[in-house]
């Protein structure tokens, strides 16, 4: 399913683009203040190879705000007990997808990592649970990070929703949360579309 970014004119792979430039801005304003000797603490962004390489993986820390975003209860299934990440995987592998939407989910979880290294002196995935959840409210503020959230948000739904057959929503635990019977006939393995064919 393709979903658009309610403004054409400014796709969601240029907004987070504007969101990593003001933080570089931040941070190359802290280094020339400092006379650069904030240069070994906070390395800038702008360093691929760097950054890369002390960042989380995205797939994990996609994950961990999944949980955050819909967490389990003694009563109610999580986004780990409907495979919200299993079944993002799958909606990103389908070779008809918005490509710059692909992007958005990776690249907002790379960018929430650097955030969380510059804000928090460590990656997401290091933080505990309630400076996880204030970082995440933090970047809820912004257009950028509202946007990523709640995309991420609406593929938990999905994955709540749809048919076991497409990786989320294993044995209709979602439906039976519900109370939800699905319709009839349901999409059997044979009949699957795009990249869980």
């Amino acid at each position: 399913m393709n979903r658009r970014h309610p403004d054409p004119a400014a796709p969601p792979l240029a907004e987070l683009a504007d969101w990593r430039q003001a933080l570089l801005s931040r941070r190359r304003f802290l280094l020339a203040a400092t006379g650069g000797s904030l240069a070994v603490l906070f390395p800038l962004l702008s360093n691929d190879a760097a950054a890369k390489a002390r960042r989380s993986d995205p797939w994990l820390l996609i994950a961990t705000v999944q949980d955050i975003l819909f967490p389990s209860e003694p009563d109610a299934p999580g986004a780990r007990e409907i495979n919200a990440l299993g079944y993002l995987r799958g909606v990103l592998a389908e070779p008809r997808r918005d490509l710059d939407e692909n992007r958005l989910i990776l690249k907002g979880a790379d960018w929430l990592d650097d955030l969380s290294r510059q804000r928090r002196h460590a990656g997401f995935l290091a933080l505990a649970g309630d400076q996880r959840a204030q970082l995440l409210h933090e970047i809820a503020a912004s257009d950028q990070g509202e946007h990523w959230l709640s995309t991420l948000l609406f593929y938990i739904c999905e994955a709540l929703l749809t048919d076991p057959v497409y990786g989320g929503n294993p044995n209709g635990v979602g439906w039976a949360w519900l109370g939800h019977t699905p319709g009839f006939p349901r999409p059997s393995v044979d009949k699957r579309h795009g990249a869980w064919k």
